[in-house]
This record gives structure tokens, sequence and C-alpha cells, in this order.
């Protein structure tokens, strides 16, 4: 039976890397009536329709979800948990949803399963569905549907490398340790070359900075790249990042395309930087140049949001 009113789809309860809240506005473009509720706002990626602005102590925690709940309940066809979180708590939270007959979605995007048990990842199996970001963390969830982040891309116009003699090369590390940062210092220092490591402003002045580089560095542990690294292919930049060969190879095979991300370690970065720094502004925007039709191909919010559909669609009633 076709749908009289638009599919009523809430994003919760994080609004982690701006993720949730593009997926949210490219769902509305659709025509679906979505929206993100948060527990509260994060001081880079403040977004969301509603906060529930939780405070300490845990009575009083518990009381502002519980609160939220039950007046999504009644509007809310499909719950799009994000992180592996949950409105209340998981051993509530699915049985209540599976009472009203509403649908569920867990979407982990990345450090919420990174090296974790399947213990310790079972609660999200009783979602109606799970999502991880990338094959690489398909491992972790073999079961789950792979949907990249999507960014909007009709914001962020690619801005190739200039005609300089040296580059300006930027690292954004939400965490210096889990990046790599000191190496990222190491390497930029040895080879003399103008290090910007942006860190604690907001996503706007973040953007500003990436656009005035020429090179970015994502991180040299995790075996996979994150939204730093999306917006660096979207400005058209050259990106470098520590990939697993077989995660990269089965991301060719699903997308048809080359990855064009430059592939580093801690030991190889100084060689591969130095490499790309002495081959010029032409090497840097051929490689860009393949970095924002990699992003239009993989990770235009637009398509991520008709994978949405399509999943949210055949989720069991």
């Amino acid at each position: 039976m076709p749908r009289t009113r638009p599919l009523r789809v809430v994003h919760c309860p994080v609004n982690t890397a701006g993720v949730p809240w593009a997926n949210v506005q490219a769902l509305r473009r659709r025509g679906i009536d979505a929206s993100l509720v948060v527990f509260n706002r994060y001081e880079l990626h403040p977004e969301a329709d509603r906060s529930l602005d939780l405070g300490n102590g845990f009575v009083r925690r518990q009381a502002a979800q519980w609160r939220a709940l039950a007046s999504l309940l009644p509007r809310t066809d499909v719950f799009h948990f994000m992180f592996g979180l949950t409105v209340v708590p998981q051993s509530l939270q699915y049985p209540i949803l599976r009472a009203f007959r509403k649908r569920s979605v867990m979407h982990y995007l990345g450090s919420d399963i990174r090296g974790k048990t399947p213990e310790q990842l079972a609660a999200g199996k009783k979602a109606g569905a799970e999502i991880v970001g990338s094959w690489d963390a398909i491992r972790w969830v073999p079961e789950a549907t792979v949907i990249p982040p999507g960014i909007d891309l009709s914001t962020i116009a690619p801005v190739p490398p200039r005609d300089r003699k040296r580059p300006v090369v930027v690292h954004a590390p939400s965490s210096r340790r889990r990046k790599g940062t000191e190496h990222v210092v190491a390497a930029c220092e040895a080879l003399g070359l103008d290090l910007r490591i942006v860190e604690g402003v907001p996503h706007d002045e973040a953007l500003a900075l990436y656009r005035e580089a020429d090179i970015v560095i994502d991180q040299l542990n995790a075996g996979w790249y994150g939204v730093l690294a999306i917006e660096g292919l979207a400005l058209g930049k050259p990106v470098l990042t520590y990939l697993f060969d077989d995660a990269r190879a089965r991301t060719e095979e699903a997308y048809g395309t080359e990855v064009p991300l430059v592939g580093v370690t801690a030991d190889t970065l100084q060689e591969r930087l130095g490499e790309l720094a002495d081959a010029g502004p032409a090497e840097w925007r051929r490689i860009g140049e393949a970095s924002r039709a990699y992003v239009e191909r993989v990770h235009d919010v637009e398509h991520v949001a008709d994978s949405l559909i399509e999943l949210y669609e055949g989720l069991e009633r």
C-alpha cells in the first residue's frame, strides 16, 4: 500500500562529525519528514532540531530521556540510532519499539565499533538493520549494510592546490594520539613544510582553513579515512592517510573506481610526503581532480539519502 504521508524518521541521539545532520537535510530534500534529536549539542557540530540538554545526575538524565522517547513514539516511523547509542537503555529500547511497531536502524561511525568484540556489539543486532560507513568497518559488523558518510557537495566547491614552490599542509586531529599527529609534525619539520594543525574550531572555520591548504593529512593509525579526508577530497586536495589494502580493494570493487587517497604509514609518511611536495602543483592538482571525482561518486549525501530510504522501506514493521 502506498504511503499517504511522508515517512517520519528521527536520527538520534548524537551529531557525530555532522554526519547525522547532513543525512537529515538530504532526507528532507527527498520529501522525508526527518529530524535530529540529540542528548546535547556538540561544540563543533551544534546542529540539531532538538537537544535534550542532559545535565548531571543519573535520575535527572533518565527522566529527560524517557520523556523524549514518549514524545517521539507517536510521531516516528523509523528510529535511526547513531554511534551505538539509543534514547533509553538498549535493553528496554528495542522491546518498546517492537511493541509499538516502530522500525529501527543502528548506524556505526567508526570508533564506536573499532576493536570491539561481537559480545560488545550484540545489542545493535536487535535493531531492524545495522549500517557501517566503510568496507573496512564491515569486518566488525559483517551483517551490516555499507553506506559511506555523505557530505553536501553543493556547499563545498573545489579549491585546487595553488602554484607554490612548497605546499601548505593541513592536519585536523580529533585526537592527536589516535591520528598519529606526532609523526605528521616530525615529517613536516624534517621537510621544511608549512603545517597548519586545526583543532577546536567550529566546522565553518575549519573548512576555511582546509581551503587554504594544498595537501591534507588525515590519520596514521585507523586503517581507513574519516570526514576530514572526505572534505579534503571534496575540496580537490591530495589526501594522505593510512589505508588497509583489503578495504581499499573492496571499496574499488564496490564503487567501480580507484580510491585516490595517497596511502602512507607512520614509517613512510616523510618519504611519500616529500615525493609529493617535490612533484609540484601540477601533480597536486591532478590528484585533487581525482579526489573530487571520487567523492562525487561515493560520498555525495544525495546518493546516501537514496540508500537510506531504500533501507528504511525494506525494514520489517
